[in-house]
């Protein structure tokens, strides 16, 4: 029987030629990750291990994203806990205030990740690397620690289920519509640890963008990891932000997988998770009159260039509604800095909207807009848990860019085509 791409990936990295799901193995790592909440608790670990020099300087990346700037004393300490150990080892790739970004937008930028990698990192959305043909997948910070120290981590083979594309997708309807319509088909455990491999014709009409997006999301799921196959668009990508050596994968024909799900994109609108589960999605025509206090545009889902983008694209000469909060926080410095050369910033502030350096900030209910009792934000993160961004008793709903752009501008629960555009 033959191998999917995760497993081809992973039996590569383990030196074996085969392996099948189920199978435990031990792996040699391309990159290890951690943050600002994460690396400390496994630098505080790594002072357990006799030799806990770290295997590759410049295979470790910390990117401090969650509570910066600092927004207390606490974050504080832990963002110069992780200074202190980047600058003690040498590591290369420690992002400070500045030059860093969201990190599962920042690591594929600087072109740290690319194509046939394995990669872990200490926060559960690193699973967003498989939109470049990688296997990427989140970890606990005890793993992380040893994965720093050895360069290889166990895993247990997981079986897959093949989401095979078809068509285009419509116009206002991206890859966060297209996760969220999986998601709610699926449920929040439909994938457990499994790999969400996508196929099809209808890979092509996706962004890199709508990959990401899509790819970061599949632990939502329950995914152990999402992953693309690597096509042209993948490739330019890579030969614009990497030097690295890349491998291609491809599964074979013969590929076992657990179920074969086929999509028309088409037929997939624009989507909105209502709370407090990723699953409990509607479409727009069926959400409803749902009055909205904040809106997020950002995140490690929906913060690049081309969600950046999207939104301006809605927000451009209008104006945010009366008693709304909107707050846009591009993925990175580039991206900032991008929107900034092409308007968009400008853009947003005549919309009344307020823009925000890179953080992950809101999204886990830590600064730059947290919710009070009550409140109800449409946010383009990718969680809206109970108490997710704020008040145990404030809502969140998922959406796209367009859909929060959209919102914002109505004060409600909205699609771009409520504006006539």
């Amino acid at each position: 029987m033959g191998m999917t791409m995760t497993q081809k990936i992973l039996a590569a990295h383990a030196g074996l030629p085969s392996v099948k799901a189920g199978d435990l193995i031990e792996a040699k790592l391309d990159l290890v990750l951690g943050n600002d909440v994460t690396a400390p608790v496994a630098i505080k670990e790594l002072r357990k291990f006799k030799d806990n020099k770290v295997f590759d300087k410049d295979k470790i990346a910390l990117v401090p994203d969650h509570f910066t700037p600092n927004k207390d004393i606490k974050s504080a300490e832990n963002c110069k806990c992780m200074r202190e150990y980047a600058i003690k080892n040498g590591i290369t790739n420690y992002f400070e205030i500045g030059e860093m970004g969201i990190e599962h937008a920042l690591l594929p930028e600087k072109g740290l990740v690319t194509a046939g990698d394995a990669v872990i990192g200490a926060d559960s959305h690193t699973c967003t690397y498989g939109a470049l043909g990688a296997f990427s997948t989140g970890v606990g910070s005890t793993d992380m620690a040893a994965g720093m120290v050895t360069g290889k981590a166990w895993f247990k083979v997981p079986s897959a289920i093949k989401f095979n594309l078809h068509g285009k997708l419509n116009k206002w309807v991206s890859g966060k519509d297209l996760i969220l319509h999986i998601i709610g088909m699926i449920g929040v455990d439909g994938v457990l640890y499994k790999s969400m491999e996508f196929a099809g014709d209808g890979v092509a009409d996706l962004s890199m963008d709508d990959r990401f997006t899509i790819a970061n999301m599949a632990i939502e799921a329950g995914g152990k990891n999402g992953i693309f196959p690597v096509d042209e668009k993948t490739l330019d990508y890579i030969g614009a932000h990497s030097k690295k050596q890349y491998h291609i994968f491809e599964a074979d024909i013969d590929a076992e997988y657990e179920k074969v799900i086929d999509i028309d994109l088409s037929q997939i609108k624009s989507t909105v998770a209502f709370p407090h589960l990723p699953e409990n999605t509607r479409t727009i025509d069926e959400c409803g009159e749902v009055k909205i206090d904040q809106v997020v545009i950002g995140s490690c889902t929906n913060g690049r260039i081309g969600d950046i983008r999207e939104a301006a694209k809605v927000l451009k000469g209008r104006h945010v509604a009366r008693g709304v909060r909107a707050i846009v926080i591009p993925a990175t410095q580039e991206v900032y800095m991008t929107a900034l050369k092409e308007g968009l910033i400008t853009d947003f502030i005549e919309a009344g909207c307020i823009v925000s350096t890179p953080t992950c900030g809101p999204c886990l209910g830590g600064h730059m807009g947290v919710l009070a009792s009550g409140e109800r934000a449409v946010s383009t993160t990718n969680r809206n848990f109970v108490g997710r961004m704020g008040a145990v008793d404030s809502e969140v709903y998922l959406a796209s860019p367009a859909v929060a752009a959209a919102s914002a501008v109505t004060g409600k629960i909205s699609g771009p085509c409520e504006l006539g555009i």
